[in-house]
């Protein structure tokens, strides 16, 4: 097998998971702002409305508005989550739960790492292969690598919400490497999603590489 040149990490569900669920999280949350809930039902709520919505890119934002767009963006993906969970409407200041749903996610608080997250980076690392991110999180992820002692394992963050593009799109990939000054051939991409990991890496020449958790 051919020694990378770099290899690409897609964030969550490869590096780090949500800790227990995304249902449970917005359930406790939404508890402290006198809403109950059940998880399973924010759960089912959640990824129904996350699939039906657009990519989470902003092409031709200016850079410094993009943290502002990021944030109206998940404001209607928690919306429409509740809408779908029909209780919306008892909340008594959603804006106010929404702000602190927001900035919970930018901690290390609702997320695990994965026992093999950190012995995978360690033994690249010892090999002197340079590793990026390359994930269609928004711009919390710098606050999130850094809150988990990641960031330091990473020469490069490629991010959809900044480059205005999300994978499966073989842009993300060019932008991704082209930080490194890399042929596709010569990188390869992890990641736990068939479609946006493995075959999009593929389909952007690099080495795919699907993580089956």
């Amino acid at each position: 097998m051919k020694r990378p040149h770099v290899v690409f990490f897609d964030a969550v569900g490869t590096l780090f998971g949500v800790r227990g669920s995304v249902g449970q999280v917005y359930r406790d949350i939404a508890r402290k702002h006198g809403v109950e809930v059940d998880a399973t039902v924010i759960d089912r709520a959640f990824y129904e409305t996350f699939k039906a919505s657009p990519p989470c890119t902003f092409p031709g934002a200016d850079v410094l508005e993009v943290p502002q767009l990021e944030q109206q963006w998940w404001n209607t993906i928690a919306q429409q989550t509740f809408d779908r969970a029909e209780v919306l409407n008892k909340f008594e200041d959603f804006s106010s739960f929404f702000s602190d749903l927001y900035l919970h996610f930018e901690t290390a608080k609702p997320w695990m790492i994965y026992p093999d997250t950190i012995p995978t980076l360690q033994k690249l690392r010892s090999l002197n292969i340079p590793l990026g991110v390359l994930s269609n999180f928004d711009s919390r992820l710098y606050k999130v690598l850094r809150a988990l002692d990641l960031a330091d394992f990473f020469d490069s963050v490629t991010i959809s919400t900044e480059v205005g593009v999300a994978k499966p799109d073989p842009k993300i990939f060019a932008i991704a490497l082209a930080k490194h000054q890399c042929e596709p051939a010569n990188a390869w991409h992890v990641g736990d999603s068939l479609q946006e990991d493995y075959q999009a890496a593929i389909s952007a020449g690099l080495r795919g590489v699907l993580l089956d958790r």
